[in-house]
């Protein structure tokens, strides 16, 4: 998709209920096109975030391009920003950016206090969460809420996850914390010291070290 095309990106509300039967489509379909893990939610579940204010739907006029809702956990200690998806067709524009940033702009202000967490394989979301001030983060400094963890179940990469007693699987962990911003900023950029933190991990265990530094050169 040429960018410059004029596609709204809004937080969904009841009118874009309609779309639920396709936003969960599309998350199927890239699920089996990766090869790996995108927790499946059904119908209620969808229609219900879309109707509580805590989704975000891309729209080209009324044609679906892409989506994703928010969760909270731990008493809302925590919020979760799941199920990014673009459709293909609208993929290369820079929408997936768009989204999550309208996605992290959500959580900020229905819970300004919460840590921003997510897990994800695709390297372009790594690289977006890392501009929004995201780090890559053990398991550990999750959320302990088994019900986040249960939302993995209908992932096919699950039973990593259950033989390591959930400490790591296929996914990265990466972490907000609103605190951060109270702190001094280093020179290097969030992307820079990403990147810096990849090359010094030392655990060849970690699901990180199946990544390169040039994979995000590409």
């Amino acid at each position: 998709m040429k960018s410059g095309i004029n596609i709204d990106v809004v937080v969904a509300n009841e009118t874009h209920i309609k779309y639920v039967d396709i936003i969960n489509n599309t998350i199927e379909r890239a699920s089996k096109e990766r090869g790996t893990g995108i927790a499946k939610r059904t119908y209620g579940y969808v229609a219900n975030k879309i109707q509580e204010g805590k989704a975000v739907i891309a729209l080209h006029g009324d044609t679906f391009a892409g989506f994703c809702y928010i969760e909270s956990w731990g008493h809302n200690k925590f919020v979760a920003n799941s199920g990014l998806i673009v459709d293909p067709e609208f993929r290369g524009c820079g929408l997936a950016k768009r989204i999550k940033k309208c996605a992290f702009d959500l959580s900020r202000t229905k819970f300004p206090d919460a840590k921003i967490f997510g897990l994800t394989t695709g390297l372009p979301v790594m690289k977006i969460n890392s501009e929004l001030g995201y780090r890559p983060v053990t398991f550990s400094e999750l959320t302990d809420d088994e019900a986040f963890w249960n939302g993995c179940k209908s992932c096919v990469n699950y039973d990593i996850l259950e033989r390591t007693s959930k400490s790591k699987c296929l996914c990265t962990g990466m972490l907000y914390d609103p605190i951060w911003d109270e702190q001094p900023q280093k020179s290097t950029t969030r992307w820079q010291r990403w990147k810096e933190w990849l090359k010094n991990r030392s655990d060849k265990n970690s699901t990180l070290s199946f990544f390169s530094i040039k994979a995000f050169k590409k």
